[in-house]
């Protein structure tokens, strides 16, 4: 009995010795060889810096308590919507106007008469320039999350990245169709949305574009849903899109050039309107690392407005 003790008790130390020579050996063998699988975000956000093709011109810092949403107006004012509230800026960065309301504003966008259309969750607000209200649209799902609006002199375009869909609505509200959806027979694959970056615009031409983030594309569609033309590809280099879903914002600049934002290496770049890579705007190194949602905009003298959120600034990029 005592012998069977003794070897059970052999056994116990010889396995301990073991394990940890094990754990030396394989503690080692960590500290030695770099994860062969490590993306090595330092050495990806590293950018060549004769591909600048701008400068920082000008910033402006909104008094909101979180800012989500930027468009530009008549005479190139700014306006900036976030958590409870709008504020409004010359094109030289001069407070010219601002006003409350219930609710975070995760889009937003301007008609020809003044209008401000913002995407609250799961519908849409309107208001004139002053803040009155104008209308309040119907929510087409509880589980809607707005996080886009453009708007043409006839329609409305809201992309929905809790539904996956944009909608078309009249300027009253009315919705009149869903664009997107998934239709072999029209050669629409359907929108992938891992994350709640979904983003839209219209184009020089008045054509709606559609960032499909999950395929790292940028998507032209007609009203009637059908999908006209395609651009983009995944790719961790600079003329490409990295990550699970990019890009995360786009606007448009007045040749119809395109200029897009992105999340995980986060830059700001310009394509021209066949989706040529042309230059950075904005280079990983000039965020804060981690950054999300660098919403877009640009005025009538293409200057690049590029909201950050890390930073609570309105960043303004013109060429050098």
């Amino acid at each position: 009995m005592k012998q069977k003790i003794f070897i059970i008790a052999g056994l116990v130390m010889l396995a301990g010795v073991i394990a940890i020579m094990l754990a030396d050996f394989f503690s080692s063998r960590k500290a030695d060889k770099a994860n062969p699988y490590d993306y090595k975000m330092g050495e990806l956000r590293k950018t060549d810096s004769t591909c600048n093709g701008y400068i920082e011109q000008l910033t402006i810092r909104p008094a909101l308590e979180e800012i989500h949403a930027v468009a530009c107006g008549a005479g190139d004012r700014i306006f900036v919507a976030g958590k409870n509230g709008l504020e409004i800026y010359q094109k030289d960065g001069k407070p010219d106007g601002n006003f409350r309301f219930e609710g975070l504003a995760s889009c937003m966008a301007l008609d020809k008469k003044g209008r401000i259309f913002i995407g609250i969750q799961d519908h849409v607000e309107v208001f004139d320039q002053l803040g009155k209200p104008c209308g309040k649209w119907n929510s087409v799902s509880p589980e809607s999350m707005l996080t886009s609006i453009a708007v043409t002199d006839s329609y409305a375009y809201v992309a929905d990245a809790g539904k996956k869909i944009v909608y078309r609505y009249d300027l009253n509200g009315r919705l009149i169709n869903r664009i997107g959806e998934k239709d072999p027979q029209k050669n629409v694959p359907g929108f992938i949305v891992p994350s709640p970056y979904f983003d839209l615009g219209i184009g020089k031409k008045g054509e709606l574009w559609v960032a499909n983030t999950g395929r790292h594309s940028l998507e032209q569609f007609g009203d009637d849903g059908s999908l006209q033309s395609a651009w983009g590809e995944a790719s961790m280099s600079s003329d490409g899109f990295c990550g699970c879903c990019n890009p995360s914002h786009f606007a448009f600049l007045s040749d119809g050039s395109f200029v897009t934002s992105e999340k995980g290496i986060e830059r700001v770049k310009v394509y021209s309107p066949q989706g040529k890579y042309l230059c950075m705007v904005a280079p990983p190194s000039a965020f804060i690392e981690g950054t999300k949602g660098l919403d877009l905009a640009a005025d009538s003298k293409d200057r690049i407005i590029v909201l950050d959120p890390e930073k609570k600034q309105l960043r303004i990029f013109v060429k050098k």
